[in-house]
């Protein structure tokens, strides 16, 4: 999220430059790439081809085992299924950051401040950012289902031993009160962001109002 409002924001006042197509690219290949088959391409390039540098691999979970230290934690491990989750709602939030922020920016108030005087980077963070922030904050609260739906393919393609891969394994063993916890589990967590995300609104929006 952090990643792709601060690209959105650098593309949108870079309009028109290479730092705007730049991002544009990397937003439409983001988009147009499912996270299962970027999840296998990303752990074949970067756990296989390139793993001797990266020291990453291609599969493994958060915990594994050694046989003198016993269950350690892998942080690595956690990299390329990271990734692979993060690129397609990171190319969406960068999307939805720069058409915000295009519009805002044309607004009589942004030419009024810059009227006042004040500094480009005032203007941007204080004044255009915070009012552009309204359609990313709701596209994440509906992104972050997908990154639910998407982390059980990606668990099972990184053999990453987590809530996605018990559910598949379930579903294979046809072990319905695991499936319908995770289910359980992952709409309360769905329901839960959502809440956030309407008490965010109250801090960006001034004209919301919690009650």
């Amino acid at each position: 999220t952090l990643i792709g409002i601060f690209l959105g924001v650098i593309s949108a006042v870079n309009q028109d430059t290479w730092i705007d197509r730049s991002a544009n690219a990397f937003a439409i290949l983001g988009v147009s790439t499912p996270s299962f088959f970027a999840g296998i391409i990303i752990a074949w390039f970067f756990g296989f081809v390139l793993g001797d540098y990266t020291g990453l691999n291609m599969s493994g979970s958060l915990y594994n085992y050694d046989p003198f230290r016993g269950e350690v934690m892998t942080w690595k491990n956690l990299v390329l299924p990271m990734i692979t989750l993060g690129l397609r709602p990171l190319a969406i939030i960068v999307q939805l950051t720069r058409s915000a922020m295009l519009d805002v920016l044309n607004q009589d108030y942004i030419r009024t401040a810059k009227a006042k005087g004040l500094s480009n980077h005032r203007i941007i963070y204080k004044h255009a950012l915070k009012n552009a922030l309204n359609p990313v904050v709701t596209a994440i609260s509906g992104w972050f289902a997908s990154l639910l739906a998407g982390s059980f393919f990606v668990e099972y393609i990184f053999g990453y031993n987590g809530l996605g891969k018990a559910t598949v394994d379930a579903l294979e063993l046809a072990d319905f009160p695991v499936v319908m916890g995770a289910i359980l589990f992952v709409a309360f967590i769905f329901v839960l962001i959502n809440i956030l995300v309407d008490i965010a609104y109250a801090f960006i929006d001034p004209l919301i109002k919690l009650t």
